[in-house]
C-alpha cells in the first residue's frame, strides 16, 4: 500500500511541487521535511468512541459579529474570485480553485470545506483526550491556512477520511504541498501518526518531497 503511493509519480512530478523550494536559512518556524517528521511522535491509533459531534463544527468563526459561520469565512478567504455576501451570509457568485483536485468552482454550494486532518484521524492520534472546548477549536481552526480547506466533493470522496498511508492529492503541483501541511497541522495540535503514516511520510520526505518547507506554527491553547 505504501509503496504504491509514489507509484505513476513521474521525475516530473518530483520538480514541480509549489512548496519544494532550498532555503540556506530557515527561521525555527519554518522547516524542512526530513526535520519537522523528526518532531512528529509515533504512536497506534485508537479510533475506539469517536463521533462526529465531539468536535462542534461550524461555529461562529473568526468574528462572530459578521454573521458568517466558519465555513462560509473559510469560503471568503479561500476564494480566487470575491462571492457576493448577501444576509445571514449567504454566499453567491465568486471562484475558487478545489486543493485537491484544482478543479476551478464558481458556485459555492458546490464546494466542501474539508479538515486536511480529518476529525475521525486527530480523534484516533490524541483528541480523544482533549476537552469539548479544544476539539471544538481545532474543528474550526482558522489559525494556520491548511488546517481547513475548501475543495470538490468529488475530491473530498475520493480521499474518504484516509490518513496519506492511503491517500495523496494525485496532482503534481499539490501532493508535496498536501504532505507538508498534513505535518504541520499535526505538530501544531500536538497529534501523533501511525506507524504506516509515519512511513509514508518519510517515503515522501526522502524523495520527491524532500526539499517541501512546514511551516510551525505555534500550538493553540
Amino acid at each position: 500500500m505504501i509503496k504504491n503511493l509514489l507509484r505513476g509519480f513521474t521525475p516530473l512530478a518530483l520538480i514541480l511541487s509549489p512548496l519544494a523550494v532550498t532555503s540556506p536559512a530557515l527561521s525555527a518556524n519554518v522547516v524542512m521535511l526530513p526535520d519537522a517528521l523528526a518532531d512528529l511522535t509515533e504512536a497506534a491509533e485508537d479510533p475506539d468512541g469517536f463521533r462526529e459531534s465531539a468536535f462542534p463544527h461550524w461555529n461562529a468563526g473568526l468574528d462572530a459579529t459578521d454573521g458568517c459561520d466558519t465555513r462560509s469565512e473559510v469560503l471568503l478567504s479561500e476564494a480566487v474570485d470575491a462571492p457576493t455576501t448577501g444576509a445571514g451570509c449567504a454566499l453567491t457568485g465568486g471562484r475558487w480553485t478545489s486543493y485537491y483536485d484544482g478543479q476551478n468552482v464558481s458556485d459555492p454550494a458546490a464546494l466542501r470545506v474539508d479538515h486536511l486532518v480529518p476529525l475521525s484521524e486527530a480523534w484516533e492520534s490524541g483528541a480523544s483526550g482533549w476537552t469539548a472546548s479544544r476539539r471544538e477549536r481545532f474543528a474550526n481552526d482558522q489559525g494556520a491556512t491548511a488546517t481547513l480547506v475548501a475543495v470538490t466533493a468529488r475530491s473530498l470522496q475520493d480521499k474518504a477520511g484516509r490518513d496519506p498511508a492511503g491517500w495523496v492529492p494525485s496532482d503534481a503541483a499539490r501532493y508535496c504541498r498536501y504532505v507538508g501541511e498534513w505535518v504541520s497541522t499535526k505538530l501544531r495540535w500536538g497529534l501523533s501518526a501511525d506507524k504506516d503514516e509515519v512511513e509514508a511520510l518519510k517515503l515522501f520526505a526522502d524523495g520527491p518531497c524532500e526539499e517541501t518547507v512546514v511551516i510551525r506554527s505555534a500550538t493553540p491553547k
